[in-house]
């Protein structure tokens, strides 16, 4: 599925780079891991290849599907959210782990709107910034654009 040198999401990291592909005997099996370096943070994972669809590693969205991510940040949802605070962050996290680059726009979105109600909780404040550095990343590599530019980009449709 990947090759070294390819780009590839893991979900709640963001963004890394195929480092290399090792083959490894663990408890007498043999196995073949992905090693990825996570691109914002000084952290590399290893992933097995016969499991990386299972933890959502997946390839950078396609430049076409960018228009659709960008849709979902500029939908003014009318829903008034009662959750509390800790119950929006668990919905939130989920949306965030499982990958999807549209689930984790909603997150963004939501929260976005969430903070010109109300003050956010420390934790949301944090998950904002993640969702966004999380897409702001991703879109600039699939737009191919610096990461300054798709900041401003993103940022932009909820100025409006």
């Amino acid at each position: 599925m990947f090759k070294v040198g390819d780009k590839a999401v893991y979900p709640a990291h963001g963004v890394g780079v195929i480092e290399d592909i090792q083959c490894k005997v663990i408890s007498g099996c043999k196995r073949i891991f992905y090693v990825l370096r996570i691109m914002e943070k000084e952290m590399t994972i290893m992933i097995p290849k016969d499991n990386a669809q299972n933890v959502g590693l997946r390839e950078i969205i396609d430049k076409k599907d960018v228009p659709k991510v960008l849709r979902i940040l500029a939908e003014r949802n009318g829903k008034v959210d009662c959750q509390t605070w800790n119950r929006r962050y668990r919905e939130y996290m989920e949306k965030i782990k499982s990958g999807s680059v549209f689930e984790v726009a909603e997150v963004l979105r939501d929260l976005f709107h969430l903070k010109g109600d109300k003050d956010l909780s420390f934790g949301e404040r944090q998950m904002l910034d993640l969702a966004q550095n999380l897409l702001v990343r991703e879109l600039a590599i699939a737009k191919n654009i610096s990461e300054e530019k798709m900041r401003h980009r993103l940022l932009s449709i909820f100025n409006t």
